[in-house]
């Protein structure tokens, strides 16, 4: 897919004259700073009349409004890509195997989503990806609450099916301009740890010995009975992030996912062009953030952990800067 081509899984069209629309009512409403990025209109976009856009989002070029008069982007080949791995889990801390059993987080679970939201609070989010697993989902809406963008809400879209989609659809035009979409996807689970889930580590480690099991988490391609290895998680949650997320970063649009340490490390090992022992080395910090920029087609990393007790510094590209300059000056 073209750089600047936006994704539409249903192959639906949105004029432009309503995009117009809504870029207006914001402007009435003196909202314009918390426009979010696919609320611009680019002349590219008039002359076609419409853009492809995935199911409830408006895709169309990346373009930050800060005022009236003054408008501050990144590059319209650049965009944001933040990586997090949910917090401490219930039965993280009970030392048992989760897998895609779907368990909230703890108080430092909720506490580590927090603090994650301190450290992308002046980083461009437009839409969000999660897992389907409430941790995940907690996760990224618990980081969201610490963005400097106050007025922009995430909200799940629920397109399961018609009624679903129905009686979840907004209704005022303002607000929902004011709103982060965000996608749930089973895809980006946790990988299913088949039979152990449930069981506790030390005692599963007694039972099938500590070899066996340090060979079903840490190999690359051994599953525990009846479970998943990390390159059958690797299959569908790459497939899924080459099919669903690279196409919106492509069309300029700033991502957040918040996934798990598996569904994490195999997109990571894509992005970094890892090698199979290479990511089963890769250790991934619970609610630290990673920053990743797309320009040109290609992924750069620009903030990364380097151990679990250590932040990594992002390295804002200018553009970035500039952003994170604008809104920090915005809401003093």
């Amino acid at each position: 897919m073209a750089l600047g081509t936006c994704f539409s899984s249903k192959n639906f069209t949105l004029n432009a004259r309503h995009i117009l629309r809504r870029k207006e009512a914001l402007q009435a409403n003196g909202n314009v700073l918390f426009a979010p990025a696919h609320e611009q209109v680019n002349k590219t976009v008039l002359r076609s009349n419409h853009v492809h856009v995935h199911p409830g989002i408006v895709a169309i070029h990346q373009s930050t409004v800060f005022d009236k008069n003054s408008q501050k982007s990144l590059g319209s080949s650049e965009s944001a890509l933040i990586l997090i791995r949910h917090g401490e889990s219930l039965w993280n801390q009970k030392n048992l195997f989760t897998g895609c059993v779907d368990v909230p987080l703890t108080k430092e679970g909720v506490e580590e989503a927090i603090e994650a939201g301190k450290r992308i609070s002046n980083l461009p989010v437009d839409i969000i990806f999660t897992s389907a697993l409430i941790r995940a989902q907690m996760t990224a809406m618990l980081a969201m609450t610490q963005h400097l963008r106050k007025k922009v809400v995430p909200v799940i879209l629920h397109n399961e099916d018609e009624r679903a989609e129905s009686w979840s659809k907004i209704f005022s035009t303002v607000t929902e301009s004011q709103t982060i979409p965000v996608i749930t996807a089973w895809e980006l689970n946790e990988r299913m740890y088949g039979e152990l889930q449930g069981l506790n580590k030390e005692e599963t480690a007694e039972k099938f010995g500590k070899q066996k099991v340090l060979e079903w988490r840490r190999s690359y391609d051994i599953p525990p009975p009846n479970g998943e290895s990390l390159a059958m998680c690797a299959e569908r949650s790459v497939a899924y992030f080459k099919n669903q997320v690279e196409p919106v970063l492509n069309c300029g649009q700033n991502v957040l996912i918040a996934a798990h340490g598996n569904s994490l490390r195999a997109i990571i090992m894509y992005l970094d062009k890892l090698t199979p022992q290479e990511v089963i080395d890769l250790e991934l910090s619970t609610g630290i953030p990673m920053l990743y920029v797309f320009k040109e087609g290609k992924f750069v990393r620009r903030g990364s952990p380097i151990g679990p007790d250590t932040i990594g510094v992002y390295a804002f590209t200018p553009d970035l800067a500039v952003y994170r300059e604008q809104l920090e000056n915005m809401i003093q």
